[in-house]
């Protein structure tokens, strides 16, 4: 037997120690707020000399999918882990499902699904036996009922009996979806879920996170795809363990005062190059055969455009601000203070 990434394995059984039964777990959690399932105040970590996480506070409400953007090595995993109580901030408080993150995380743990980014699960065992083997792992006493259960849900039936290595990413990913989801946690914790995926599987992993918020299950997902990131109920961009905004699609959008517009014409190379010299443009992105130019004063932006349409031809029109615009202009101002990541 071929024994997955022993990191990816520490992560995921970060998650899995100490579990009890879905039925005794869930008459465990507490019930003081039945709207919070994340509330968390001046979270901060650091590696080594590394600040990763400086002074994070949010609320994730249950039913929630609280989606995270932000550069590779910026911190969202260790946000995303601290909120959950698989990892210990060095300062700062708060609760998830009502327990202390800090001084109850044991309990947390058994409430908590965690599907890492890199597929860390048996390749010459069959689905069902990769099931059933990590339902012992979570000491089920009804584990034969809930593997069958998973398989069902997840529409893995057909595929039950065949070697896991042996599937396509779509249908592993299925799988470890399945797997965390076998204690049936109230939190689910995932990392770029999506990697590699292609657009049909991901559309249907995102449906069935749809379905599981509805049934109140709170998400938390890291993601590089935008329209995976419009799908989300709240998102948080986080830049080199900053928060820089948070909200909706449209209050993410809002909270830059980007004015956008869509330029047509030729040489748009050399237009970009030379936009991004005035102190009116904020960014130039190539979309296809336009260029979006955006800018934070719309009458002074305007006034550009307009200008260089006479001059030089173009074709300008003002559209609408859109995710991708704000999350480039928001990357382009990310400073890397901390070199090599979190």
């Amino acid at each position: 037997m071929t024994a997955p990434h022993n990191a990816d394995r520490s992560d995921r059984a970060a998650a899995q120690r100490n579990a009890s039964s879905p039925e005794r777990g869930r008459q465990n959690v507490p019930q003081d707020d039945d709207t919070l399932a994340i509330d968390v105040r001046g979270l901060n970590k650091h590696f080594g000399d590394k600040h990763v996480v400086k002074d994070l506070s949010m609320q994730v409400r249950r039913g929630e999918i609280f989606g995270f953007l932000g550069p590779n090595g910026s911190g969202k995993t260790t946000c995303i882990r601290m909120m959950c109580g698989l990892l210990t901030p060095d300062s700062g408080s708060g609760t998830c499902l009502g327990f202390d993150i800090v001084r109850e995380s044991a309990q947390i743990k058994r409430h908590v699904g965690y599907m890492t980014q890199r597929f860390s699960y048996w390749e010459d065992l069959t689905i069902r036996e990769n099931l059933d083997f990590v339902a012992r792992v979570y000491g089920m006493p009804n584990r034969r009922e809930a593997v069958e259960h998973a398989i069902e849900r997840l529409g893995l039936k057909a595929r039950a009996k065949q070697l896991t290595g042996s599937l396509s990413g779509g249908w592993k990913q299925r799988l470890a979806l399945a797997a965390c989801m076998l204690h049936e946690p109230q939190v689910l914790l995932l990392d770029e879920p999506t990697a590699g995926v292609d657009p049909t599987a991901r559309r249907d992993f995102w449906e069935e996170l749809h379905e599981l918020a509805a049934q109140g299950i709170s998400v938390l997902v890291s993601t590089h795809y935008m329209d995976e990131a419009e799908r989300c109920h709240k998102l948080a961009y986080i830049s080199y363990g900053e928060l820089l905004a948070q909200g909706s699609a449209a209050e993410v959008i809002e909270s830059q005062h980007l004015s956008t517009w869509t330029v047509h014409g030729d040489d748009l190379v050399d237009l970009a190059r030379e936009l991004r010299e005035q102190p009116t443009v904020a960014q130039t992105v190539a979309f296809g055969s336009a260029l979006h130019v955006s800018g934070t004063d719309a009458d002074a932006l305007e006034k550009l455009l307009r200008r260089l349409e006479t001059e030089r031809g173009l074709r300008a029109t003002p559209i609408e601000t859109s995710l991708e615009d704000v999350f480039i202009y928001l990357m382009s101002h990310a400073k890397d203070n901390f070199g090599d990541g979190s």
